[in-house]
């Protein structure tokens, strides 16, 4: 496709409330070396969105100050390090911000397929929470088969998560959200306060 030099995006004119969010015209960004560049399909909105709209989560130093830490879409261009990708696969990824546009880079390294199943739209809202339990989980925690794992305020979005990544048979005192997305039930189901969860995992 032609990648034209301008496009839409959610700028803010100051900090505040959602109706400093306007739209506006920006350069397309060009992808690093080690980038992508995905043409926008759905973005994620996130709590650091909303605290940097509120003037309290400035963006990291070289990052966009676009809104947007997480998107999905089509790569219609690819630095020069960039073999993973292929113009014109359908992507979700983590970003340093800039998401909230027409077109968003982001490092080829967080880059997902799209599960199958899953709409390109709903794809958008899924890297931010699964990267962060997966790293949580799997990367700093050390969780391996045979480990039990207790979740916390199984209620919230990246609290659900764990739910959905150990292969398991699990048994678990907690509410019945908890329960829909994943968690066994336990012969005490009275003992909801905190969603507890236990779980043997087989992991990946």
């Amino acid at each position: 496709m032609s990648i034209p030099e301008t496009m839409s995006a959610a700028t803010m004119h100051g900090y505040g409330g959602p109706e400093v969010i306007v739209v506006g015209t920006c350069p397309v960004p060009q992808p690093s070396s080690t980038q992508v560049l995905i043409q926008v399909e759905a973005a994620g909105v996130n709590g650091p969105d909303i605290m940097q709209r509120k003037g309290l989560y400035p963006a990291p130093p070289g990052a966009s100050d676009l809104l947007g830490l997480e998107v999905s879409g089509k790569v219609v261009a690819r630095g020069a390090d960039v073999t993973a990708w292929a113009l014109g696969d359908q992507v979700t990824a983590l970003t340093d911000g800039g998401g909230y546009a027409q077109f968003c880079v982001a490092d080829a390294r967080h880059c997902l397929p799209i599960p199958g199943g899953i709409s390109v739209r709903d794809a958008a809202g899924l890297p931010e929470s699964f990267v962060t339990v997966w790293s949580n989980l799997f990367l700093e925690g050390g969780l391996e088969a045979g480990r039990t794992l207790l979740v916390h305020g199984g209620q919230a979005a990246s609290a659900r998560r764990p739910f959905s990544l150990p292969r398991r048979s699990a048994f678990a005192s907690s509410p019945p959200t908890a329960r829909r997305n994943g968690a066994g039930s336990a012969p005490n189901s009275a003992r909801t306060a905190s969603s507890i969860i236990r779980t043997r995992t087989s992991c990946p």
